[in-house]
């Protein structure tokens, strides 16, 4: 019988706004998370460093008998979402790009949808061609804005929502996108949930805010099946009380006991 059993993994923190999503909708499930905190962001590495620690941090996660695995950063979604599958060999993977770019295409008006994420995923174009192809299948006609939104991340890890600070640096980032007129805006990154009232504020109320986390969540609910296992797993690459504390503000709930792994050609769990 296949696991149940639910790896999520991400380049630090924002996917625990996956993990948030997860525990609603499958309150029974097990989770597995890893969160690369010692090499995060991903964002700004290059195509082959994040397609290498892709590899790596799936290899983790299938040692835990993990039956499907969510690709809680965009960034590898984007670039390297390819690796991990073929590594899961026949365990389903669930990236972040295709689920939401689907439901942007479905619930957008005008046609005109914006994309902000990290300058990796931005520069991938990844979400446009995701979105063309979902238009095609649509018969609709769209047009993408898309902006890198870097400073968001540490904003979000800060608990800095709501912060003149934030409001001042999304009305730079999107000055652009809110004169195109768009009335949907894909949240193309895990940590950008935490900000969705900043982001709403200042785009306005009537663009629709695409949580690409909580619509991946979506096929996980579909695929899974309740664990008899309840305890969740939960692993970081740095010092975890960093994490802990952040984590639980992006969880809003506690975390459960959390273990550092070390990377030394293969991953090692400190006792």
């Amino acid at each position: 019988m296949a696991s149940s059993s639910i790896g999520v993994f991400d380049s630090g923190i924002g996917g625990l706004t996956v993990v948030k999503e997860l525990f609603a909708s499958l309150p029974d499930s097990r989770i597995v998370y890893f969160g690369d905190t010692a090499r995060v962001p991903y964002g700004t590495k290059s195509v082959a460093t994040v397609r290498r620690y892709a590899e790596e941090d799936t290899e983790l996660l299938l040692q835990y008998d993990v039956g499907q695995i969510v690709v809680a950063c965009n960034t590898v979604s984007a670039v390297a979402l390819d690796v991990v599958t073929r590594i899961a060999g026949s365990i389903p993977v669930i990236g972040m790009i295709a689920p939401a770019a689907s439901e942007a295409v479905k619930v957008t008006q005008n046609g005109k949808i914006g994309i902000i994420g990290t300058l990796a995923t931005v520069a991938s174009g990844a979400y446009e061609a995701a979105i063309a192809s979902a238009a095609a299948t649509a018969g609709k006609t769209v047009t993408t804005y898309s902006q890198g939104c870097p400073l968001f991340v540490p904003l979000a890890e800060e608990g800095w929502q709501g912060h003149d600070v934030a409001r001042l640096t999304a009305k730079e980032y999107l000055g652009d996108m809110i004169e195109s007129g768009m009335d949907t805006l894909i949240l193309g990154c895990t940590h950008y949930p935490v900000l969705a009232d900043t982001i709403h504020e200042v785009v306005g109320s009537h663009v629709r805010l695409i949580n690409s986390g909580a619509i991946a969540a979506r096929q996980v609910v579909a695929a899974s099946s309740d664990s008899p296992d309840r305890d969740h797993l939960f692993m970081v690459s740095d010092l975890p009380s960093r994490f802990k504390n952040v984590g639980e503000r992006f969880l809003g709930r506690d975390l459960p006991e959390l273990h550092q792994v070390i990377y030394k050609e293969s991953w090692v769990v400190s006792r």
